[in-house]
């Protein structure tokens, strides 16, 4: 995948901003979410923490794992929107767990 096609995906996928991102962060609903290794940190919370870096960066700046990184998250997030559960979502672990990789269905 070419890098400008990585980017086009994440830019896509990732509708938070990062200021956004980093205030839900800090929420105990963000970091209850998600698979937990070991107790510690969950997948999408660090995944949350490296988003908002790479939302500050500059294109030209971003390295080959930065590109890997935004192809995971695009990734992610279209698997994770195709199992949208039924009803009102608001305050469900599924949309928790999309928001910690930069994602609020609630704003498509």
């Amino acid at each position: 995948m070419a890098d400008t096609e990585a980017r086009e995906k994440f830019k896509e996928a990732v509708n938070m901003t990062a200021s956004e991102l980093d205030k839900w962060l800090r929420t105990d609903e963000s970091t209850q979410a998600g698979q937990h290794r070991g107790g510690g940190e969950s997948t999408g919370h660090e995944s949350g923490r490296r988003i908002v870096q790479l939302l500050h960066t500059k294109a030209g700046d971003l390295t080959e794992d930065d590109e890997r990184h935004m192809t995971k998250v695009a990734g992610y997030v279209a698997r994770h929107l195709a199992q949208r559960p039924k009803g009102d979502v608001t305050d469900t672990t599924w949309r928790h767990s999309l928001m910690n990789w930069g994602h609020d269905p609630l704003k498509d």
